[in-house]
């Protein structure tokens, strides 16, 4: 999952180079990443949180405890019902399209031009949440039969869809950005078509079967609807602050965008692979009641979790604006631009490791049939997200949109880590604790070496790429092999695990 994961995020991240040298960050760019927001803000908190979160422990207590036969008619059954629903979604997101961008970014109305295109992006783009959700759903199937690759690499074809179309497209249009919005919607049926022939090869071959009064049907829509607000609360901070960046200066939703971007790559990497992983073992282990087994898997979770993110939050830290003139300078894409959008990211990855914790911890609430839990935490940290926010937004302007965003994350963590304790008893936290201090020591002697690698150019100066690629690339390595040196000194299990792990795939 982490190798698919990989090539997915690099894709992304070569999308994202071409839609910031091609549109630059500003009024067109604007339009399109709010009117993006939306159907993606649904794909987070509908398709790849709720839905996933809620299906998926149901689904594999039902692969697990029942027939082979009787999980394929459920299968048939959820993907029958969510594609009635989704349909009805989508055809409403349409219609309704005007006042729904009005409602969340009200700084447009300032500028009618912007409003009326970010509509028009919008109802083009809006079909993907109902391609997305039959795509989540095949991906929590294939992740209960143990298989990963395919769900994790499929967003390649999403990237690719949206390079190809901005290349090759953009001309046939009035204003070419509309392009990028054909390019989300060809992307989301490719990523549907992916999943089913390796569904067919796993035994399930999709069948209408209307059944709304399916035993497992009401079970797991009585979970979803508490897991929107649970599992979604990141996500739902980052469209507060793209609201609230609408009544920023012109740019700031597209630094934030540009940031978060950056910023979600380790997590994509690793964070979302370890959480989706680690759900369908817990969810077996809760439903064959093998506690034990369960704490284990959420310990080396969260230990997996911060082995890798730690280093992560220094990295971007330590390197938020040559990354930003590296990959994106450029173009109509100029160093003011790259600046802000490096300070957005450098707000944003004070809370990797926060974000990265939650991501791993409220599937486990979720695993434990513990909806109300993540909700009620939300919904605290949502508030708290918001306060934050306005009082950030007036002297860090995006960026303290961005540090709201890291700070409410903060206390998420701390919340769930309270309620789970309080809800299983301990599972493992002193060795959780003595974990986090062994790679915050190993990162120390990473950061100062990454940081001198930084100071040895100037990056503001355009051009040079492959010098700067190249001393990037060097801070990059030298940091992983000095971090793992003291790691290994400081002799943290999880150096030996992923070691162990990844001898046993060679070995396969």
């Amino acid at each position: 999952m982490g190798i698919a994961t990989i090539l997915s995020r690099i894709m992304g991240m070569v999308r994202d180079m071409v839609v910031s040298r091609l549109f630059g960050a500003g009024f067109a760019t604007d339009a399109f990443f709010a009117a993006f927001q939306i159907p993606n803000m649904l794909r987070r908190f509908f398709a790849e949180g709720a839905l996933t979160s809620a299906f998926v422990p149901t689904f594999s207590e039902w692969y697990t405890l029942k027939s082979k036969d009787e999980a394929r008619e459920l299968a048939n059954v959820c993907f029958s019902l969510l594609t009635v629903v989704m349909g009805v979604v989508t055809l409403l997101g349409v219609v309704f399209s005007p006042y729904i961008v009005t409602l969340m970014f009200p700084g447009f109305q300032a500028e009618p031009n912007k409003l009326q295109l970010t509509i028009l992006l919008n109802r083009l783009m809006f079909p993907y949440i109902f391609f997305i959700s039959l795509v989540a759903l095949c991906m929590g199937i294939l992740n209960t039969v143990r298989h990963f690759f395919t769900p994790s690499i499929s967003t390649v074809f999403l990237n690719l869809s949206m390079i190809g179309c901005a290349l090759l497209l953009r001309g046939f249009f009035e204003i070419p950005i509309t392009a990028l919005a054909v390019g989300v919607l060809v992307g989301g049926i490719l990523q549907l078509l992916l999943q089913l022939p390796v569904l067919y090869r796993k035994g399930f071959s999709f069948r209408p079967r209307f059944m709304p009064r399916h035993p497992a049907v009401k079970r797991i829509a009585l979970l979803m609807l508490p897991s929107v607000f649970g599992v979604g609360v990141y996500y739902l901070n980052i469209t507060v602050g793209a609201i609230l960046a609408s009544l920023l200066p012109q740019g700031s939703v597209s630094y934030l965008y540009y940031a978060q971007r950056l910023f979600e790559f380790p997590q994509g990497i690793f964070t979302v692979s370890i959480a989706q992983a680690v759900l369908p073992s817990m969810s077996r282990q809760a439903a064959a009641g093998e506690m034990d087994g369960l704490k284990d898997s959420l310990s080396f979770g969260l230990r997996l979790t911060l082995f890798i993110t730690i280093p992560a939050m220094a990295g971007l830290l330590l390197c938020a604006t040559p990354i930003f003139t590296l990959l994106f300078m450029g173009g109509a894409f100029d160093y003011a631009k790259a600046v802000k959008s490096a300070e957005a990211l450098y707000y944003y990855s004070w809370g990797l490791t926060f974000v990265a914790l939650v991501r791993v911890l409220v599937p486990a609430f979720y695993a434990l049939k513990d909806t109300r839990t993540p909700v009620l935490t939300a919904f605290a940290t949502f508030l708290l997200n918001a306060g934050f926010s306005l009082i950030l937004m007036g002297p860090l302007l995006h960026g303290g949109l961005a540090l709201a965003t890291s700070l409410s994350s903060f206390f998420n963590m701390l919340f769930l880590l309270y309620y789970l304790r309080r809800k299983i008893g301990p599972f493992g936290g002193k060795k959780i604790a003595l974990a986090s201090l062994k790679i915050l020591l190993a990162t120390v002697p990473m950061s100062l070496v990454v940081y001198l690698c930084m100071q040895s150019i100037d990056w503001s100066i355009q051009g040079q790429k492959f010098l700067k690629a190249g001393i990037l690339a060097t801070a990059v390595c030298a940091g992983i092999l000095v971090f793992l040196l003291f790691a290994h000194l400081f002799r943290c299990d999880e150096t030996a695990r992923v070691a162990e792990i990844i001898r046993r795939k060679l070995k396969k």
